[in-house]
């Protein structure tokens, strides 16, 4: 039986550790790491799985677009697509820098059991990778969602990109106070603080006396964390009437739909793992 190959393609000068022992984990059998890798270098590393395997042996190579830059990474997935003609194909997960399985556990974590159709949720300080993600994965699941950052002409620019990506319509809302925070947070369901590490965002005496919000996610954990008075470690942890979901709980979540999504490349050549699709394996495993 042949072995399973995983092409890394890192557009970094050195290719992620991180992404590595991920993938050993998920049972790649050997590992192809190319760093500093450009969307016009793509073709060719594609060309160079797909030509050496033929037939049903093309379903034990696989590729995995990873790196710190979200935007090149896209631009790398658009031209492995490209790459492909007829059947002549391989299987390829996006995830630079973590923003597809982390927006996807994210999500999941806050849908839970009962859904969020027809709820309300706020993305905060949601203009980065994750929260663009994490809006378009919940505006799919039929909420009304608002995206936020302290910046309108940022915020406009996102939901422009998410409502264009997901084709779907979210809304977007300045938060520079905390006036504004219990403004926009008013009838939400569910909360996720999608900011930079270390910086807070929503102080407890806003979320704990919001009768509505039944839901707080932060995929913040360094401290101070993006939800005051919480911690990172909280996975579903009741606190004043509300489920709340740390860092380190959703990313517990986030590594286990990671492993799976590599694992699955290799049950045929065909898979293309983007944002919904590693979200349909993160509700799986929820």
């Amino acid at each position: 039986m042949k072995k399973k190959l995983l092409l890394q393609m890192d557009c970094d000068p050195h290719a992620s550790v991180f992404d590595a022992v991920v993938a050993h984990d998920a049972g790649v059998d050997a590992l192809l790491q190319q760093s500093g890798i450009t969307p016009d270098d793509v073709r060719d590393q594609i060309y160079g799985l797909m030509f050496t395997r033929g037939g049903s042996d093309l379903k034990n190579s696989a590729a995995f677009i990873g790196g710190s830059d979200v935007v090149l990474g896209e631009a790398m997935l658009k031209a492995a697509r490209k790459s492909f003609f007829g059947n002549v194909r391989v299987s390829v997960m996006l995830d630079s820098n973590g923003c597809n399985t982390t927006a996807a556990a994210a999500v999941a974590k806050l849908c839970g059991e009962k859904g969020l159709q027809g709820e309300k949720c706020v993305v905060l300080a949601g203009t980065g990778p994750v929260g663009k993600r994490a809006a378009g994965l919940m505006a799919l699941e039929g909420a009304e969602v608002v995206l936020t950052s302290r910046r309108m002409d940022r915020v406009k620019e996102a939901c422009d990109e998410v409502n264009a990506r997901f084709d779907v319509s979210i809304q977007g809302a300045e938060v520079a106070n905390g006036e504004q925070m219990r403004a926009v947070l008013d009838g939400a369901y569910a909360v996720l603080c999608a900011g930079a590490a270390g910086i807070p965002l929503l102080s407890k005496d806003i979320w704990a006396s919001n009768a509505d919000l039944m839901r707080l996610g932060d995929i913040n954990a360094v401290p101070p964390l993006g939800i005051e008075g919480t911690e990172a470690h909280f996975d579903g942890v009741e606190q004043d009437g509300k489920l709340i979901f740390g860092a380190l709980g959703i990313g517990n979540l986030k590594m286990k739909v990671h492993r799976e999504c590599i694992s699955r490349l290799f049950q045929s050549n065909d898979k293309i793992f983007d944002a919904e699709e590693v979200y349909a394996v993160a509700k799986e495993m929820v």
